[in-house]
């Protein structure tokens, strides 16, 4: 699996945590606001995330 290690990751339930190291193998991620106006890292969530049991 190809580490990004400009996309750091620390959920390793996604399937595209890297494993050997704390960052995500994708090229890029889809971060979204889970709020009308996000005002801080709460209201924000990554978009790409799959669990690695699909």
């Amino acid at each position: 699996m190809k580490i990004n290690s400009n996309i750091g990751c620390t959920v390793d339930e996604c399937k595209y945590h890297a494993k050997q190291e704390n960052y995500c193998s994708l090229e890029q991620i889809q971060v979204v606001k889970n709020s009308s106006k996000a005002t801080n890292e709460t209201e924000t969530d990554c978009h790409s995330f799959e669990s690695e049991m699909n």
